[in-house]
């Protein structure tokens, strides 16, 4: 009869749309909670661990690991490239701007990878790794939990060019930010919750001094800066002097993972101008999260257990592609 269908017919045309929705979402759909339960079930746990012991001599620890994830995660997808040094084929994003000097960490990720490698041989990827460290650094420093979706695979190759322009810059104004966000699928509420990320860690002066000299046409300083904080940051940060001093992203708790970042910023107290274009640029949809944030701690928790859990399904390499490295800071070939 016309228009009718069998139930195999139906049962084909079913698979063929689950097929289909697979291919647009392919991250959610091969990235699983339980991926190591049987190859590794102990890997959270010995990630915590290393964590734990590095903390007791680097209070910053915490804070740079969740940053090697973000990092990694905004060139090409979350696969482990920002941790390729530098080799007659590879050029490190290592080097590139926003993580010459600065990021760091590289460290307590090989000790990660040499305690899994010892428990669970060619099993757990360092794109893996840094998702694990970045859940585990943000709990142990007072964050919310959230489970990691893993299933990451390693890059072949490193992007220093895309490290350059995809990783959003502390100078990056509010339309670059939405713009970078965006073009890595994620939304202005991504751009709030994981800008909050800053609640703790340092940076250094360069990467917020030209907001304190001559930043306005008649020299002034950038007009977002509270005084009182313009007076603290300068002593800290005198033209022409130390650009590798730091600085706390948080003065209030810089250790703690809480969201006093948001205070911050409506007190004209973001360190970075990147933070600070949230809640002074005019009309943005922005400022009404980071006013909610501010007011319910729990929200921001919740906001940012997802918004990382999004960041963290960013193009990743699963099944066949890619590989697991032996040592994060080469691929298996080289």
């Amino acid at each position: 009869m016309a228009g009718s269908s069998t139930p195999s017919s139906l049962m084909v045309a079913s698979l063929f749309a689950a097929t289909l929705l697979l291919s647009f979402h392919p991250s959610n759909a091969q990235l699983t909670a339980d991926f190591y339960s049987t190859t590794c079930p102990s890997v959270s746990s010995i990630v915590q661990t290393v964590i734990q012991e590095a903390l007791q001599s680097d209070p910053r620890i915490t804070a740079s690991l969740l940053r090697l994830h973000f990092h990694d995660c905004f060139v090409d997808g979350c696969d482990g490239s920002l941790l390729l040094d530098n080799s007659p084929s590879i050029k490190s994003e290592k080097d590139a701007a926003p993580n010459f000097k600065s990021a760091r960490g590289f460290d307590v990720v090989d000790q990660i990878k040499a305690a899994i490698e010892s428990a669970c041989p060619g099993t757990v990827s360092c794109a893996d790794i840094l998702a694990l460290a970045a859940q585990a650094s943000v709990y142990l420093s007072g964050g919310p939990y959230w489970t990691v979706l893993l299933g990451r695979r390693d890059s072949l190759t490193a992007n220093q060019a895309g490290a350059n322009t995809s990783i959003p810059s502390p100078f990056d104004s509010y339309n670059n930010l939405v713009s970078k966000f965006s073009a890595v699928g994620l939304d202005i509420t991504d751009l709030v919750t994981l800008s909050g990320a800053h609640t703790f860690g340092r940076a250094q002066c360069k990467s917020f001094s030209p907001r304190l000299y001559n930043f306005t046409a008649n020299g002034g300083p950038d007009p977002t800066i509270s005084p009182w904080y313009l007076t603290t940051l300068r002593k800290l940060c005198p033209q022409n002097g130390d650009s590798s001093v730091l600085a706390d992203l948080d003065p209030t708790t810089p250790n703690l993972f809480d969201n006093h970042y948001y205070s911050n910023l409506q007190r004209n107290g973001g360190l970075l101008q990147s933070d600070q274009e949230l809640y002074s640029t005019a009309s943005a949809a922005t400022i009404s999260i980071v006013n909610s944030f501010n007011f319910d701690q729990s929200a921001f928790f919740k906001s940012f257990a997802r918004s990382i859990v999004n960041m963290g399904n960013i193009s990743p390499l699963t099944g066949s592609n890619g590989e697991i490295r032996c040592n994060c800071r080469k691929v298996n070939w080289s």
